[in-house]
């Protein structure tokens, strides 16, 4: 593992630990590449506020603080500046145009509630409807054919609990839509070490047998996790039982 591109920071409010010691330990780590990807900033309307992401106003402490981190750390380390965002249709527009004068490297879809957010099922609450999972699906089709993501982070992350042939059905559609279109799936350390509902063995099998690629995530929430070299291999070897490619750099 020579790049990592899914990094919090303690603006997320569930993350611990200052930017330099996730740099410090991704070093350690051996690693090449290391993408910060907060939970980003959204411009919802009125009042409302998520409170698992960082606010409007904290966006130009973030990107400054890395982009003087980047200088420091130039000839050890390649930095690169991103966001963990969800496809919300009313409110993506809004938010690319408030990130595009911040000139950021990237953007990773995590999609942790459905619709707009606001009032909407969360992805990881346990669901046995269908339709459910067809507006998951059809949620992160849309946002992915915007072309303004890198990747798709725990695409897994949907936590149906309901039919399972349902189940096989409408990811093995999903699979195939990101295979045609050569977009790589996260294996989440975050979830393996957690052990979390993801990564879904079913999802990997079905993308296994689909022939999707994969990419190893950390979602670092606090430094230590990016040296980890145990936890790495862990993720390494899920590819290997899921005959799933791995790719190492995409930027």
């Amino acid at each position: 593992m020579i790049a990592n591109y899914h990094t919090h920071t303690f603006r997320c409010n569930h993350a611990t630990g200052t930017e330099r010691e996730y740099i410090e330990h991704a070093i350690l780590g051996g690693l090449e590449v290391l993408g910060f990807a907060d939970h980003a900033p959204m411009p919802f309307e009125g009042e409302y506020y998520s409170g698992f992401r960082m606010k409007l106003q904290e966006t130009e402490d973030y990107v400054c603080t890395l982009r003087s981190l980047q200088k420091e750390y130039a000839k050890d380390i390649r930095i690169l500046i991103g966001f963990e965002a969800e496809y919300y249709p009313a409110v993506f527009p809004r938010f690319l145009e408030f990130i595009e004068p911040y000139d950021i490297d990237y953007l990773l879809l995590g999609q942790h509630a459905l619709y707009n957010e606001e009032g909407a099922p969360m992805c990881g609450a346990p669901t046995e409807d269908p339709r459910l999972l067809s507006q998951y699906i059809a949620q992160v089709k849309e946002g992915l054919s915007t072309g303004k993501f890198l990747y798709h982070a725990h695409p897994d992350m949907m936590r149906f609990v309901g039919d399972p042939q349902e189940y096989q059905k409408q990811m093995t559609d999903y699979c195939r839509f990101c295979k045609e279109r050569n977009i790589p799936l996260e294996i989440n350390l975050l979830g393996l070490m957690d052990n979390r509902w993801y990564p879904n063995k079913n999802f990997w099998e079905i993308a296994g047998a689909v022939g999707n690629c994969g990419i190893i995530g950390c979602d670092a929430h606090r430094a230590d996790v990016l040296s980890n070299m145990q936890l790495h291999s862990q993720g390494e070897q899920w590819a290997k039982n899921f005959a799933i490619p791995l790719l190492s750099n995409l930027l």
